[in-house]
């Protein structure tokens, strides 16, 4: 049987600072989405706090109206801004003083890029498969029923929990024929003080692929790299390996042997974020580091798949390792370059806006 990962990337709708032909254009706003999140989140907003609201709505374009092209400012009751002609002011003194939020537009993927979405997972052709970034269940199951059942490519299982991203970008899986998914564990508010730990969610899969076997299926989409103060972001993210490591013991401990964590840790195997999970004292396996693993030298995942963008992962439990038969990366779904320069792609794209996703997907073959 085959088990895989890929991040999709959204399905049909996407937020419209991601869907640019370039992403440069678009990541200066998805920063400061995520900053002015962090400081309208407190209690009592301070002087300088105010400024920096002020100083992201502006860079936001939210400054003079609650719309624009990327995003929206969400004033449900009470202010958060008023704008005499002097110029805009901060009115709320603190998280309690209003409701409301900043959220990013969206718009509908490119059409071709979706197609190729669906091609990927058809060729990747996976019993179990881990989404990352997906938006919600019902996204999952009219993407299963309008794209991959007219390719013979479609599921007979289809799961996502809404997790804690407020871009509504989340993880789920699919299961095909006879593996079922018998039960479900959320850590969506499993929390570090005041914080909830993860990003998304941490969900547990128990799925039987027969009588007698069943695996655990960890799935995940760990803190980005991309976005936020550098240091606060590989301690959170470092904070949720911790944690996948914790239940992955403790699995361990009540006598699982079928382990698989698997999904976009956003790091490479040696950072220390990640060594929770890949650094010693661990016992989970990579795939990429089996023998049978047929490589195409690049052992990167994401974007030109050089070593430093190594950020997708199969990870498993010894017991279940050692039932692995092959593996390998899938990349045609990434923009390539110009006429495939870099590496091939599907001929259908002809731009980097038709691409699948900027992520390869990963599998695992295996035989228990």
């Amino acid at each position: 049987m085959r088990i895989a990962s890929f991040n999709v990337e959204n399905l049909f709708s996407r937020a419209r600072a991601l869907n640019q032909d370039d992403f440069s254009e678009g990541k200066p706003i998805l920063t400061e989405f995520s900053k002015l999140n962090i400081l309208l989140e407190k209690p009592v907003y301070s002087a300088d706090d105010k400024t920096a609201i002020l100083e992201s709505l502006d860079r936001l374009g939210l400054s003079a109206s609650d719309e624009n092209k990327f995003a929206i400012l969400r004033q449900n009751h009470g202010s958060l801004i008023k704008r005499p002609a002097s110029g805009p002011k901060v009115a709320a003194d603190g998280r309690g003083d209003w409701i409301g939020w900043v959220e990013l537009k969206t718009e509908a993927v490119n059409e071709i890029a979706t197609q190729m979405t669906a091609k990927v997972i058809q060729k990747v052709n996976a019993d179990i498969l881990a989404v990352i970034e997906a938006e919600d269940r019902i996204a999952l199951s009219r993407f299963n029923e309008q794209l991959l059942k007219p390719l013979g490519a479609d599921y007979g299982g289809i799961m996502l929990i809404d997790g804690n991203d407020d871009r509504g970008i989340d993880v789920g899986l699919f299961t095909r024929a006879a593996n079922k998914v018998e039960s479900i564990v959320s850590h969506v508010d499993d929390m570090m003080g005041t914080t909830r730990i993860f990003s998304r969610d941490c969900p547990e899969f128990t799925v039987r692929v027969s009588a007698t076997k069943t695996i655990l299926v960890m799935v995940n989409h760990l803190k980005s790299k991309g976005f936020g103060v550098p240091a606060q972001s590989n301690a959170r993210r470092k904070a949720q390996a911790k944690r996948v490591r914790e239940i992955y013991d403790q699995r361990r401990s009540e006598g699982v042997k079928f382990i698989v964590i698997m999904g976009d840790f956003n790091d490479t195997p040696t950072s220390d974020p990640l060594s929770p999970l890949l650094g010693a004292g661990s016992d989970l396996r990579d795939i990429t580091n089996h023998p049978s693993f047929v490589g195409d030298g690049r052992p990167g995942t994401f974007a030109n798949g050089t070593a430093s963008n190594k950020i997708d992962y199969l990870l498993f439990s010894p017991e279940l390792f050692a039932k692995v038969t092959s593996g390998g990366i899938f990349r045609k779904g990434v923009w390539g370059g110009v006429n495939g320069t870099l590496f091939p792609h599907f001929p259908e794209m002809t731009k980097a806006i038709h691409a699948a996703s900027d992520h390869a997907a990963i599998f695992a073959d295996f035989t228990l």
